[in-house]
């Protein structure tokens, strides 16, 4: 479940707008493509629809599992959308989808993927009636319902001791990422997505960034630095900021991978 904690501690679980599947699936697939070294170039949604195609990829229980395979080298990712009124799915089981978990599945991680959804499906199996997520507030307590999956599947797996202590990591890491962000992200229909690299060092920073208005924006934020490792999310003007990975070298200068959202 690792992939999943990932999802969850660096950002990428989003509130979908009352849109159709096709269109929840793209915004899923750009989040994907906004980390770094994943890019358009993947073709994601095509290969995600030709998948669609072949088989519905909803398991039960309002909850769906999109994948796309890669030949490429790299992790196993995930993103999780959440829709509170439900999307018309197609799913065997005639019920709308609340949660769909994406899956970016390179050919070396084949096999991690499999045992990962396996765990995911057995976990949704265990608990409690999963028709309930349509009914949770906001994210942060999706968030925890998530959470909860990924330590009983924990539990499954590993001995009781060692389960615990791991689980209560989750939550640690999971609360320090998701401390006061601001209001939990609810994308538009025709929202964007911009990845971009922030390198700091004591008295100055760089933004490496492809797109100007957003390089921009960044810019002019006078207290970026600080902000950017503060929170794993806040807000700009217009944009929405997920950092996704932070990555420390001599004389504390740090570099920062993240993802802007554009929100209007």
């Amino acid at each position: 479940m690792k992939s999943l904690l990932a999802a969850l501690e660096r950002g990428r679980l989003i509130e979908l707008p009352e849109i159709e599947k096709e269109k929840a699936l793209e915004l899923l697939a750009h989040l994907i493509e906004a980390i770094p070294d994943i890019g358009t170039k993947n073709r994601l949604m095509k290969s995600l629809m030709e998948r669609e195609n072949q088989a519905n990829t909803a398991i039960g229980r309002g909850v769906a599992c999109p994948h796309c395979r890669s030949p490429n080298e790299g992790a196993l990712l995930c993103a999780v959308g959440w829709s509170p009124a439900g999307i018309d799915y197609g799913a065997p089981d005639g019920r709308k989808v609340h949660l769909v978990v994406m899956y970016y599945v390179p050919e070396s991680e084949r096999n991690a993927y499999l045992k990962e959804i396996s765990a995911l499906a057995k976990a949704i199996s265990a608990g409690d009636s999963i028709e309930s997520i349509s009914n949770l507030p906001d994210l942060h307590t999706v968030r925890d319902k998530l959470l909860d999956w990924v330590g009983l599947a924990i539990s499954e797996t590993l001995p009781e001791v060692k389960a615990r202590m791991i689980k209560l990591e989750i939550r640690q890491a999971t609360s320090s990422a998701a401390a006061t962000p601001g209001s939990p992200i609810t994308l538009a229909p025709n929202a964007h997505f911009f990845p971009f690299r922030l390198v700091t060092w004591q008295g100055g920073a760089v933004v490496l960034c492809g797109d100007p208005a957003l390089a921009e924006a960044l810019e002019r934020t006078a207290d970026l630095v600080s902000r950017i490792s503060a929170a794993r999310e806040f807000d700009l003007p217009d944009y929405r900021i997920a950092v996704l990975a932070e990555t420390i070298f001599a004389a504390n200068r740090r570099e920062y991978e993240a993802v802007a959202v554009r929100m209007v």
